[in-house]
């Protein structure tokens, strides 16, 4: 997907991309999936860039299972994150989203998976926007 060029005088469209805060519930207990990308050595939610013509909502669910292995069950919207990367304007929409299945392999994006409960999950990300996300998650189950 290449980068749409700016009008001159005008700032640049921002990189469009979604993904999930994907967790499950072992023994009663809540945990959160964070991945790991050797590419850039950080812990993150699992998410990515949208294809052509691609609704957010398509993108999170397509870019869990690519990265993850896993499908997954969307349910309440969470804050979109904006942010530079790589000099160019990225926003990213976030889903909460239940685990129904699957299993990880890994593979060139996404070397290592872990469940974490929350605290852990907290105390691994790697970037500062991504915490409040997971809180935007735990409001959202504890309103469930």
């Amino acid at each position: 997907m290449t980068t749409p060029q700016p009008a001159p005088g005008r700032p640049p469209a921002p990189v469009r991309a979604a993904g999930c805060v994907l967790w499950r519930r072992r023994a009663g207990k809540l945990e959160l999936c964070l991945v790991h990308r050797p590419k850039y050595d950080d812990w993150t939610c699992p998410k990515g860039k949208a294809e052509e013509g691609e609704e957010p909502y398509d993108t999170a669910v397509r870019e869990v299972l690519e990265e993850t292995g896993h499908h997954c069950r969307p349910g309440v919207r969470l804050p979109t994150v904006r942010y530079t990367a790589k000099g160019h304007p990225k926003e990213v929409a976030y889903w909460e989203a239940e685990a129904t299945g699957g299993a990880f392999v890994p593979n060139r994006e996404v070397d290592e998976l872990v469940w974490l409960a929350p605290d852990r999950a907290l105390a691994r990300l790697t970037y500062r926007h991504d915490l409040p996300l997971v809180r935007a998650l735990l409001t959202a189950l504890a309103g469930s």
